[in-house]
């Protein structure tokens, strides 16, 4: 399905799992089409068949169960679950006219999925010196429901962000994520709130305007 943001930025959601590295592949011939001027911006979600990714600065001995296909992504970070139950945001925008400032681009992310997630009644935040989104998990301590691994080719982004509404969280188990071994990975399920894809999908595009804003800002 696709739409249009007011912002003329295009929306894409995608209904069934799309294998990644065909996504991978779409990503990089959007990218470059967003460069030359040949197409818009794009925002896709969606959700992929199980796949561990690679980071750019993924460590081997993180890998600690390729039970799936194991996929360097290019994208900056370490080693990545993703699978059906979590949803992806790829965001292709072109910073070359959004103020070409990565750290304010990936602060932006974080800041959309953490007020889309208070949205529905989960507190969350970034922490400092580790990537991705947090939460409370059922036992009280923190755990990742979100992460964040972007990439920068002729000022135009990719990748972007997941943050697991109902995956299969002992999936996660064959690498230590993000490459922080101390910490759990949790899921808007595991903490009692049923969610639909559409009903997320239809939640960030409400907020989608507020993150534009924040790169745009002239400070």
């Amino acid at each position: 399905m696709k739409q249009m943001s007011p912002e003329a930025v295009e929306w894409q959601m995608a209904g069934e799992p799309v294998p990644y590295r065909l996504a991978l592949a779409e990503m990089e011939r959007r990218n470059a089409a967003i460069a030359s001027g040949e197409d818009g911006e794009l925002v896709w979600l969606l959700e992929h068949p199980p796949v561990y990714t690679a980071g750019t600065s993924a460590a081997i001995d993180e890998l600690l169960d390729p039970r799936f296909e194991v996929v360097e992504a290019g994208r900056g970070g370490r080693y990545t679950y993703h699978g059906p139950g979590q949803r992806i945001g790829y965001v292709l925008l072109d910073l070359s006219r959004r103020g070409r400032d990565v750290r304010r681009f990936v602060h932006g992310l974080e800041q959309w999925v953490i007020a889309t997630l208070a949205g529905f009644g989960v507190e969350s935040w970034a922490a400092e010196g580790r990537v991705g989104i947090w939460t409370r998990d059922v036992d009280g301590r923190e755990a990742k429901i979100g992460a964040i691994g972007v990439r920068m080719r002729r000022w135009v982004t990719m990748h972007g962000f997941s943050v697991n509404l109902a995956p299969d969280l002992a999936h996660f188990t064959g690498i230590v994520p993000c490459g922080i071994e101390e910490f759990g990975v949790t899921s808007l399920e595991r903490l009692g709130i049923g969610l639909a894809p559409e009903e997320w999908d239809a939640a960030l595009q409400s907020r989608f305007g507020e993150f534009l804003a924040l790169l745009d800002r002239k400070d």
